[in-house]
């Protein structure tokens, strides 16, 4: 006889990280950002350029192996240099760099870094 298995939170299968809705907003509408998850894990590593990713994932809302591919993005383009000191990575981002968009490439990485 096989054991059923007990889903604890049927929201998080897979591995994937529940997401939080917006505060003060209604389920239905929080299911998007302004923001893509490109731009939370490089405003997270900004702040905090030896955050682990296990923890920008944690904080984006997305699963570790998806920071992963962002931060490849990121470095790919050149706007992420990763330091290794130690065992540890610190990230440092670089602000002088315009961001992709045309309607926005009059902004710099660090006027979005800045704004937020």
């Amino acid at each position: 006889m096989k054991k059923k298995r007990v889903i604890r939170n049927p929201q998080r299968i897979a591995g994937n990280p529940v997401r939080k809705p917006v505060a003060d907003m209604p389920s239905s509408e929080a299911r998007w950002t302004f923001l893509t998850n490109h731009s939370h894990v490089l405003i997270l590593l900004a702040q905090h350029p030896t955050l682990v990713l296990r923890e920008v994932a944690v904080q984006v809302g997305i699963t570790e192996r998806a920071v992963q591919r962002i931060i490849l993005d990121l470095e790919n383009a050149g706007f992420l240099v990763r330091e290794k000191v130690g065992r540890q990575n610190h990230y440092r981002i670089r602000t002088n760099l315009p961001l992709r968009h045309p309607i926005e490439s009059h902004r710099t990485i660090g006027d979005l870094v800045g704004l937020i």
